[in-house]
């Protein structure tokens, strides 16, 4: 279907030429994507999905059993956000920082700081982790105080084997 058969945002009074130049933008725009948050409940460990991803900008889905936890770090080349859907969790940061964050509340991480979380509740930890590159990606690291690496799935950082709850769901219908 030409652009023309949707609400394109056309001025009145739009000349061909106008409608021409208006359709080869558009066409030449990217398309947006609608995303669903779903996943499946964890007995321990952690998981994480992503759900939508620009290339400059990702939003996750990241699951954890009540308990789990993750070591102090910071991402060099990334802001990003941990906003708890479910659940509760403790963060810290590296100067004695501490917030018990629940549903709908949440932490701004800046690319450089320094924290770490654990879950509160009984229940699993849903968060949503939205991301965003200050920097070229290939400067991204995963860092601990020390400035070594931390693999994000590395014992040194909380990392334990998934165990599912098989066929339990957290979120939106399939």
């Amino acid at each position: 279907m030409p652009l023309d058969g949707l609400d394109t945002g056309r001025v009145e009074n739009e000349t061909p030429e106008m409608a021409a130049r208006r359709e080869a933008v558009v066409e030449a725009s990217p398309a947006p994507q609608f995303f669903k948050l779903r996943g499946e409940l964890v007995k321990q460990g952690r998981t994480g999905k992503t759900v939508a991803d620009t290339g400059n900008m990702w939003v996750n889905l990241k699951i954890y059993a009540g308990g789990g936890e993750n070591g102090l770090h910071n991402h060099t080349a990334q802001d990003h956000f941990h906003l708890v859907l479910s659940g509760s969790a403790r963060f810290y940061g590296p100067r004695g920082e501490t917030r018990e964050c629940g549903q709908y509340e949440g932490i701004m991480l800046p690319a450089g700081c320094f924290y770490r979380f654990h879950a509160t509740s009984e229940e699993p930890l849903v968060l949503l982790r939205v991301g965003a590159w200050v920097k070229d990606k290939s400067e991204e690291c995963r860092l601990n105080v020390y400035g070594d690496a931390l693999p994000n799935g590395s014992k040194a950082n909380g990392s334990l084997e998934v165990v599912l709850r098989q066929g339990e769901f957290w979120g939106a219908a399939e």
